[in-house]
């Protein structure tokens, strides 16, 4: 369904506050997100509002925990954003153009999208989402020509026209099983109320996989945080998604104290990087399995989590495609004539770390085994990101945010090989390759103009576009409005 209307209309009509009946929301969603890039120990998690939002991990319990518990929560809750993200490429050398390369003159995109988060709390335990969302976008170069893209935003759908669609629509049933209690704020997809440490949490429906596994405090809302995709997940991880980033599907969450087991299964899309989803879940699928620990270090809190993927779809494999284009004359390899069922393995860990009341780092390293095509996220095999995020504090910006950040992105060598012979994948390809990882510094930093708006500058410097060494270097700038109330 499309709809017309202009960005400043989506930001007029999104800054409209609207609370649940019995809900004391806090002092908005500066409360909500300045508590975590800025890492105060302990923190509530972050609610993550992009294709990826992870529902709030609760603090440590505090002596207001009973009170909280004593309150009648409210039965429903809304909540809104609407984020419009400018970007403006320099020209940059290359000797030569592919058919999905970055071009090389200069170049401006932009992505306006809109959010509703809407619940309801049918029983006990129960919470019952809808999140109508919309998107207008105009992407730097059709959306290709880089592994790690600069716009955590960009949808492989967009276009010019707004377009509205279900991003989510899901049922969360939570358990209660013992241990100590803590409270939770409310906030895009969270009631405000109290959770115990040792619990039980299903989620079935419409959403993403990112909404529960790898959720980095520092690294993972492109509206917030950094926009670069390698930062905002695990950059190999070729997560089940449709091209907004949304899938069906079910995950188990397994609290008990300081450790969490997650465990989900997902939907593939019908055919690579598609929109349509195959719900035969026994047929096609995603699997993803995590194990979190929370710890203390020299008294500043932190996160380790290990997370495996598991995808069985009907993909082309690149050493499949070399020989078929060698069988039949030597041509150009495509993965799309060797299509057919087989898996992909693919593993990330992460770390992050408070230091201090204000600076957070983080890391991750992520690896899949690069046989077959990038099948529904970026086109990125090896990946390690490193950066640190600051907050406004000690300047006298508490609501401010300043974030720098190192990726590393790689293939693997037979995807090397299918590139230098002039294949293309969804989003790079060059016609050749000079090979060399590719390399992304980010950094942003966010301004809060007032309650629920935030400013943001942001700059990227790519070495090695789409692993390419003959090709770039290329900068880009941007800006960023977020609205949430």
């Amino acid at each position: 369904m499309r709809l017309r209307f202009a960005p400043l209309t989506a930001l007029a009509l999104l800054s409209l506050p609207l609370r649940g009946a019995a809900d004391d929301v806090a002092d908005g969603p500066a409360d909500l997100r300045s508590a975590l890039p800025a890492t105060p120990s302990p923190a509530p998690r972050e609610l993550a509002l992009v294709p990826g939002m992870p529902p709030a991990a609760p603090p440590h319990a505090g002596p207001a925990a009973a009170e909280e518990a004593k309150e009648e929560p409210g039965w429903w809750t809304a909540a809104f954003q609407s984020t419009y993200v400018f970007q403006r490429k320099a020209g940059f050398h290359a000797p030569y153009t592919g058919p999905n390369s970055l071009i090389t003159a200069p170049e401006s995109g932009y992505t306006l999208t809109a959010t509703a988060f809407l619940g309801v709390r049918p029983w006990t335990g129960g919470e019952l989402f809808f999140n109508p969302e919309t998107i207008q976008s105009q992407d730097l170069s059709h959306l290709s020509g880089l592994g790690g893209l600069s716009n955590g935003e960009n949808q492989k759908s967009g276009g010019p026209l707004p377009t509205l669609y279900r991003a989510r629509a899901f049922l969360r049933q939570t358990f209660a099983l013992g241990g100590e209690r803590s409270t939770v704020e409310a906030g895009p997809n969270q009631f405000a109320g109290t959770v115990t440490s040792r619990r039980l949490v299903v989620t079935a429906g419409n959403f993403s996989v990112a909404d529960v596994f790898d959720n980095n405090s520092y690294a993972h809302d492109p509206r917030t945080q950094f926009l670069n995709w390698a930062l905002m997940a695990y950059g190999a991880s070729d997560y089940a998604a449709d091209v907004r980033g949304y899938t069906w599907g079910l995950a188990l969450e397994y609290y008990l104290d300081d450790w969490a087991f997650r465990a989900g299964r997902f939907a593939q899309p019908k055919e690579s990087n598609g929109l349509a989803l195959d719900l035969d879940l026994l047929a096609h699928y995603g699997d993803v399995l995590e194990v979190e620990h929370d710890h203390a270090l020299l008294g500043q809190a932190g996160k380790v989590r290990v997370t495996g993927y598991h995808n069985y779809a009907r993909m082309g494999a690149f050493r499949d495609a070399l020989q078929y284009a060698a069988a039949h004359g030597g041509g150009v390899p495509d993965v799309g004539q060797v299509r057919r069922n087989q898996s992909k393995w693919a593993f990330g860990v992460g770390l992050e770390q408070s230091v201090g009341p204000d600076v957070g780092l983080f890391a991750r390293y992520s690896y899949n085994d690069g046989r077959t095509e990038t099948y529904a996220f970026a086109e990125i095999e090896r990946s390690f990101t490193a950066g640190v995020s600051v907050k406004g504090r000690p300047w006298k910006r508490e609501g401010d945010t300043l974030g720098v950040a190192w990726v590393a992105n790689g293939i693997s060598a037979a995807h090397q090989a299918y590139l230098a012979a002039g294949g293309t994948g969804f989003l790079i390809g060059d016609g050749r390759l000079n090979y060399r990882p590719e390399q992304i510094v980010e950094a942003y930093y966010s301004f809060a103009v007032a309650r629920g708006f935030w400013v943001s500058a942001d700059a990227q410097h790519i070495d090695n576009p789409a692993y390419n060494a003959d090709r770039g270097p290329v900068n880009i700038v941007g800006a960023r409005l977020h609205v949430e109330f």
